[in-house]
């Protein structure tokens, strides 16, 4: 090329892509030669550092990892080691594993049941370490402008709209880097439309646009949309019976978001993690052991969702369980057996005996009431008038005599009583 005063110079132009992982560095030889007779020369030694770009995705040593596990294999036992290797270099060739952690090691985290699955598979991703934050000053991209006019025809000068993060700072000859002035913030503005002004000294404005897609980092933790959540739940619930649980929610995408869940190590409960058809993932309780109100009242869990960022972002939730009461227990005498010696002139109205019965169930279902069973064998009656009546409140029984007893001195006399609660057991 020529400048205006007739001098000459020259400039590199990359006619084929560069490629770092085949050849980190370029060494060339300018010469430059002057028309005289015989012609002399100069040369300089130019040296090309090839940069890093992440342009190569982590591959696993191999394509598919088959184990034999046997199915009483206990939990925390290692599975499986995968392995995935990057071409590129430092922060580009960092690989990290997306699987219910963060680990090249795969390990169990539950018993295993052959009669129920047989096989299992697991996808597991390699991500290397795309997406970094920008920091202010970060080069964005590279800008050539170039006029093929002469004099003042062939001066430009390029600007930038004022309402966006970014500025060009010029570079060598026609060269402009466009950098970032503030760091960028994907959750609130995802795209930036840039509009670069061409400015030509002595012609006309000339407007090029482009798009910038701002890359998703981990820079947003999961959050529950409360603090507590509450569940009532019978103790006559079955085994297996299901409750599903508020979706955590996070600000980035992609292997960002929320990818996990993990559930307290507790008596009563596992935890079930689904995903829905947009590919997000949500938990259900399952009811693994029987719940008994008598025994506990209330249970509380600690429930945590995870994201798959590097490293990984989590928050919690307190799961409050109240059990509630259902009849499942019969109303106990304090005795199995009451004996009791009377006289035969015991007058009408003496108390023979006051029995009682307690339940473990609450409310109505803990409501005892009492009652003579009255069997032919045992039947106590003078023309068909009892001998004894019941005279009873809630918790307790008195028998009283309600007609002079026959005068037979030795006389033994059975009793049956039969307790209900008003539920009815």
């Amino acid at each position: 090329m020529e400048t205006e005063i007739g001098r000459k110079y020259g400039e590199l132009v990359l006619n084929k892509e560069l490629d770092r992982e085949q050849q980190k560095e370029v060494t060339l030889i300018l010469t430059a030669v002057d028309g005289g007779t015989p012609p002399r020369s100069g040369t300089v030694a130019i040296y090309i550092t090839v940069l890093d770009a992440n342009d190569n995705a982590p591959v696993f040593s191999q394509d598919i990892y088959k184990v034999s596990l046997p199915e009483n294999a206990p939990v925390d036992t290692v599975v499986v080691t995968v392995s995935a290797t990057d071409a590129d270099q430092g922060q580009n060739g960092e690989v990290t594993y997306a699987f219910s952690h963060l680990s090249e090691i795969i390990k169990l985290t539950g018993l295993l049941d052959y009669e129920e699955e047989s096989s299992v598979e697991l996808p597991v991703q390699a991500k290397d370490g795309q997406g970094l934050n920008a920091l202010p000053g970060t080069e964005v991209g590279i800008i050539n402008v170039q006029d093929r006019d002469s004099e003042n025809n062939g001066q430009v000068r390029c600007s930038i709209q004022q309402n966006v993060p970014f500025k060009l700072v010029p570079s060598i000859k026609n060269y402009y880097s466009l950098v970032t002035t503030g760091e960028l913030d994907r959750e609130l503005l995802s795209d930036y439309n840039i509009t670069i002004t061409e400015l030509v000294l002595e012609s006309p404005l000339e407007l090029y646009r482009f798009i910038i897609n701002v890359e998703d980092i981990n820079d947003n933790s999961p959050q529950f949309t409360e603090n507590v959540v509450k569940f009532e739940i019978q103790e006559s619930a079955v085994k297996g019976s299901r409750y599903l649980l508020d979706e955590a929610h996070d600000a980035d995408i992609g292997l960002n978001s929320v990818q996990s869940y993990t559930l307290q190590n507790n008596e009563h409960f596992i935890l079930n993690v689904l995903t829905r058809e947009n590919g997000r993932k949500y938990s259900e309780l399952v009811l693994n052991k029987e719940l008994d109100r008598e025994r506990q009242i209330e249970v509380t869990l600690i429930l945590t969702a995870v994201d798959g960022g590097t490293p990984p972002r989590s928050c919690t939730v307190d799961i409050h369980i109240t059990v509630l009461d259902a009849n499942d227990n019969a109303p106990v005498f304090s005795q199995a057996v009451y004996k009791v010696s009377l006289p035969e002139n015991a007058p009408v109205d003496t108390v023979v005996v006051t029995v009682s019965a307690t339940d473990a169930d609450e409310g109505q279902n803990g409501e005892v009431t009492y009652a003579i069973v009255h069997h032919p064998r045992f039947k106590l009656s003078r023309k068909g008038i009892f001998l004894f009546a019941v005279h009873g409140a809630v918790q307790a029984l008195s028998i009283c005599c309600c007609r002079d007893l026959p005068l037979h001195c030795g006389s033994t006399y059975s009793l049956f009583f039969s307790i209900s609660q008003i539920n009815g057991l």
